[in-house]
């Protein structure tokens, strides 16, 4: 079963090499053949994997030992249980369906074989997070991912929007990766470990131990440590304020967006905060502070994508929002029910980036949806798949969204940690503008009039297989992947991986009042997310379908709310005046008076003048005259006397 740990990550790792170093060679086919291959190889493995699990079998071992400096161990190693098992499976099969689709969506671009190495590599850097029992392969892997991010987002080099939009996710991310090495480093002094097992054995022994950060404040040492660990997961799953790297990364191809916002890249905080339960539960402060930061994302995100006319940037501030309802779960120590979310997020996240992809290829790359419509005609696979994925979003009951999401809202309503109140009011409220944009995406794509040119309109056709059948899979588990959440959420599916203090456990209380499927599902005709979804979509239909002047109305009448919206709160132009220009206006001012003023000036040009000022003196006495270099000589003998005598 070792062989097959190996596997798992290597398989893609080799498919990158070969797809990258000998892509010129082998061709395209060949490329995307390999790449394809052994993905699914990885798959393969991760199912037989995870199905070794579920019998009972558990693995946690070193790999292999990189450097040991004193009694500090620096290792590679898998910790192999349900949580790691969960994440290999999903990142292993979107993986492998974004690579499908990718034959179809990247056929004609000239960085073909690049970009399947990209993706490969990109596999492999999540495995190794996923997949590791310490801090060192941990960071690792979280280090890998960011880099492969900046690689895909800014896959399209010769576009300068695509340029900003890497370096902007790279330099955010840095932002969050400081306090995430920050927090490993305050690990390995208090507990003198890399390991997961040993530190998180040793978390209650230090849970009175505090530390000053700023004199005469003592701050407890796991909280403090926990903190700099969430502010890592703020940066990589993009949570207020380091959020506003990701609506930008939709800069990149399609099969990224899937890729990295669905299933992988900004569900690596939520892994992380999970894995380190037996953490996270020492600390309430902690916990609220991931609390209210989840609730303002979800909510506030959420209203962004209202006003969204860009089909792809409507699905990444929806990421964003689903993000922001997984970090409440954790806040409110409901960590099953958050990777629970995670996985049927990931399917159905998806499937509508996939489709939007699909749309985009049949629009001849427009994004605007305000110039689709009708397209249902034109694209009936591509339009029943991703209405699957809207009601899953929406939270319509049956589908996998539904069962996550009304978990997590009904945990948080339990929660007794401090801010679940207002994290409450904010997954509430967004069931109603989720339903409401995702409907609203749906309504303007594929309903209604269409909008497009005729040249447009006289090509539409229903994309290749290699770009319908990955969605058709992934449809698939966006309706039965909630079925489970018996056992993944109320069972004890997660019991060996994920730590809950009893005073903390919302999740219990929960499930001593779920039954069954069926009854969760009956139960929720009577609640709010329920209705407030109805509400929701009708709305969507009722403006978009029926009368739809309205939504110009609306727009002109309540103008201020919307450039409020449409600006994304000033946050981008709050951080490019504070950070950007700070920055611009420091290094004027180190330039003008630092380089120019005192390194020029001074050093350089002030050490000339002295040299020629002395220079000038000193050449008055080079007269010839032997009286003159006498008394010379004797003005310094007695200079260098007195300094002696004194």
């Amino acid at each position: 079963m070792q062989k097959l740990y190996l596997l798992v990550p290597l398989a893609p790792l080799l498919g990158s090499i070969i797809a990258g170093l000998l892509g010129r060679f082998i061709g395209p086919t060949w490329s995307h053949r390999v790449t394809i291959a052994l993905v699914f190889a990885s798959l393969l493995a991760s199912i037989i994997i995870f199905l070794d699990v579920l019998e009972g079998n558990s693995y946690n071992g070193s790999v292999y030992t990189w450097m040991i400096t004193g009694d500090t161990r620096f290792e590679i190693g898998f910790l192999i249980d349900q949580l790691s098992a969960t994440m290999m499976v999903v990142v292993s099969l979107v993986s492998l369906m974004v690579h499908i689709y990718t034959i179809g969506y990247m056929h004609d671009d000239p960085g073909y074989q690049r970009f399947f190495s990209y993706i490969s590599l990109f596999t492999f850097s999540m495995m190794m997070l996923v997949m590791s029992n310490n801090f060192l392969q941990l960071f690792f892997g979280w280090e890998a991912v960011g880099l492969v991010s900046y690689l895909l987002i800014g896959f399209w080099y010769t576009r300068p929007t695509a340029i900003y939009a890497n370096m902007k996710a790279f330099l955010v991310n840095r932002v969050g990766d400081f306090g995430f090495l920050l927090g490993i480093g305050m690990i390995l002094v208090h507990f003198g470990t890399l390991d997961y097992v040993s530190v998180f054995a040793q978390a209650p022994d230090i849970v009175d131990e505090k530390i000053e950060l700023i004199s005469g404040v003592s701050w407890l040492v796991i909280t403090v440590i926990c903190i700099l660990l969430f502010i890592g997961a703020m940066g990589k799953s993009a949570q207020f304020p380091l959020h506003v790297w990701l609506p930008d990364s939709m800069e990149g191809p399609t099969p990224i967006s899937a890729l990295i916002h669905a299933a992988t890249m900004v569900t690596a905080g939520i892994f992380m905060v999970a894995r380190m339960s037996p953490l996270f539960e020492l600390s309430d402060t902690a916990l609220s502070i991931i609390l209210v930061i989840g609730g303002i994302t979800t909510l506030f995100m959420a209203l962004i994508a209202l006003v969204q006319n860009d089909i792809k940037r409507v699905v990444a501030y929806s990421t964003l929002s689903q993000l922001g309802y997984m970090t409440v779960a954790l806040g409110a120590s409901a960590y099953s029910a958050a990777i629970f979310h995670l996985m049927t997020h990931a399917f159905f996240k998806a499937v509508l980036f996939l489709g939007a992809g699909s749309v985009i290829i049949a629009m001849h790359h427009e994004q605007n949806m305000q110039k689709m419509g009708g397209l249902k005609s034109y694209m009936p696979i591509t339009y029943w798949t991703m209405f699957i994925a809207a009601l899953a979003s929406a939270g319509v009951p049956g589908f996998s969204g539904f069962f996550s999401k009304d978990a997590i809202i009904e945990a948080v309503h339990f929660a007794d940690i401090p801010g679940a109140g207002f994290a409450y009011f904010c997954v509430l409220t967004t069931v109603f503008v989720t339903a409401f944009y995702t409907f609203r995406l749906i309504f303007l794509t594929f309903h209604g009039q269409s909008r497009m040119d005729k040249h447009t309109k006289e090509h539409l056709h229903e994309s290749p297989w290699v770009v319908t059948v990955p969605l058709v899979v992934l449809a698939i588990p966006t309706i039965a992947a909630g079925w489970f959440i018996g056992p993944m959420v109320f069972g004890d599916y997660f019991s060996s991986a994920i730590h809950v203090l009893p005073h903390h456990d919302a999740i219990e209380k929960l499930g001593a009042e779920f039954s069954g499927i069926g009854a969760m599902m009956m139960h929720a005709l009577y609640t709010a997310p329920f209705w407030l979804s109805m509400v929701g979509i009708f709305s969507a239909w009722y403006l978009y379908c029926v009368r739809t002047d309205i939504p110009e109305k609306i727009k002109s009448s309540f103008g201020s709310v919307y450039n409020l919206l449409d600006r994304k709160y000033y946050v981008d132009e709050l951080y490019s005046w504070l950070f950007a220009g700070g920055t611009r206006a420091i290094g004027t001012i180190l330039w003008k008076y630092g380089d120019i003023k005192i390194i020029d000036g001074f050093f350089v040009n002030g050490t000339a003048r002295m040299v020629a000022l002395t220079s000038t003196i000193v050449r008055r006495y080079q007269t010839g005259y032997i009286y003159h270099y006498a008394f010379t000589m004797i003005v310094g003998v007695f200079f260098l006397l007195t300094l002696w005598l004194y």
